[in-house]
């Protein structure tokens, strides 16, 4: 349950990318459940800080940027710097999220500007006792948290920090995680510490970025699920062991975008570029599919469902076709409560879109001639980052409309050959053509 550290004001950190490719839709996840989030919470009268970081400094950033340039990965980076590299992908994660249509979080640190934090950090862990330095290196002691283990509910004596062998031969214990990596004569990139010239591990970076924009006893930490171990556990731990106190009063994992059955992943191939799904599909459809599952629980990717997701667009473009602007009515406020409940229940997206349809069909059923009013439908949608789905309809070129007459002269004439063929060229333009009692409509046709 939300009870914010200070009364009226949020503050959420969200894990973003690894800047070493560009983003796929998986990555998309997070970046939409916790803008959506920050929109609700301050449609319920918060004051919100959002934070999303950018991890420009890692080691899949080096060895993007050295790749074998015959390597499919590799093919547009060979000879780049990991500087260049960082700042390339970053620029295109931006683009690519900005497409979504729901604007920037508030704060968007780098860990490449977050190296005086960093360092600090670091400092202050081998002080306490928690860090020691090693030829260069710095690790966290694991065993000298006693609340290690808690977030994850593991059991320490199974754990496996994922660093392979590296470093193992100056590590007192195989459980410890480095906090800082001395250079290597083949890294680029590199700053200065007290323990000598090299870069920040991975986990430390978040921690200093997460306390340096919203502080520490943050109300909300969020990320994907496959970050809680080793990543959330060891920000925990840094944070606990440094200040004495945790990083964040509560802990939010979106599940997985799963594909075949698997997790989608850069490094198993199994990817959907993010810029590629919008460029078919449109971004309120890519929102929609997004938001179809419980933030918590994995999401299947395929084409059906992301037909389904157009589908829905499609449905809820029509019902503000049909509703006339102005106040809703009052029998549709239970729909509306419904919608706000659910969101206020966990974030269930997929309950509150249950309640929108509920309520688009409550109101073309009340309402005959459409005239249902549409204020709830525009606050609803525009808490889910939707509310495009409302904006008129544009009129269609004039190369469309010439078709159309000569479509309704077809009809007109009985040759509906002609008039079939006449509205596919229409709909190879990108419209629809809608026949009604009067005269047909032109739409603009949802992606596909």
């Amino acid at each position: 349950m939300l009870e914010p550290h200070d009364p009226g004001r949020v503050g959420i950190y969200a894990c973003g990318p690894t800047v070493y490719s560009r983003i796929h839709i998986g990555n998309a996840r997070p970046f939409v459940i916790f803008s959506l989030l920050s929109r609700f919470l301050r449609h319920e009268g918060y004051e919100v800080a959002f934070v999303a970081n950018v991890t420009d400094v890692n080691d899949k950033i080096y060895d993007a940027a050295r790749a074998d340039p015959d390597s499919e990965d590799s093919v547009r980076r060979a000879g780049r710097s990991s500087t260049e590299l960082a700042t390339e992908m970053t620029a295109h994660y931006r683009a690519d999220t900005d497409a979504l249509g729901l604007g920037r979080p508030d704060r968007e640190p780098l860990a490449s500007e977050t190296m005086d934090a960093i360092v600090s950090y670091i400092e202050r862990l081998i002080e306490s006792g928690h860090a020691y330095e090693s030829e260069g290196d710095v690790f966290f002691r694991v065993r000298s948290d006693p609340g290690y283990g808690s977030l994850s509910h593991r059991q320490i004596d199974d754990l496996d920090q994922g660093e392979g062998v590296e470093g193992s031969d100056r590590k007192q214990d195989p459980l410890d995680f480095a906090l800082w990596k001395a250079r290597k004569p083949d890294e680029d990139a590199w700053w200065y510490s007290p323990w000598g010239d090299g870069r920040p591990g991975w986990h430390i970076e978040c921690s200093a970025m997460a306390e340096q924009t919203l502080g520490v006893g943050f109300d909300i930490h969020g990320g994907g699920s496959d970050l809680l171990f080793p990543h959330h556990e060891n920000e925990a731990a840094q944070t606990r062991c440094a200040r004495g106190q945790e990083l964040a009063r509560i802990w939010m994992h979106n599940g997985m975008i799963q594909l075949t059955g698997e997790k989608m992943a850069k490094s198993v191939g199994n990817i959907a570029l993010l810029h590629e799904v919008i460029e078919r599909y449109g971004s309120e459809v890519v929102v929609m599919y997004l938001i179809s599952g419980h933030y918590r629980q994995p999401l299947a990717f395929s084409e059906s469902a992301l037909e389904q997701a157009k589908a829905n667009v499609a449905r809820i473009r029509e019902a503000g076709r049909r509703l006339r602007p102005g106040p809703s009515r009052a029998e549709l406020d239970g729909a509306r409560e419904s919608f706000f409940a659910a969101l206020a229940n966990d974030f269930n997206t997929a309950q509150a879109l249950s309640s929108l349809n509920e309520w688009i069909r409550d109101a073309t059923q009340a309402a005959g001639d459409g005239n249902g009013g549409d204020a709830h439908l525009r606050e609803m949608l525009g808490v889910l980052g939707l509310g495009s789905l409302l904006a008129p309809v544009p009129e269609a070129p004039v190369a469309v409309r010439e078709l159309a007459d000569r479509r309704q002269a077809a009809r007109a004439q009985r040759d509906f050959t002609l008039a079939d063929r006449l509205r596919d060229q229409i709909a190879e333009l990108g419209w629809e053509v809608r026949d009604g009692a009067a005269d047909p409509e032109l739409l603009p046709l949802t992606r596909s």
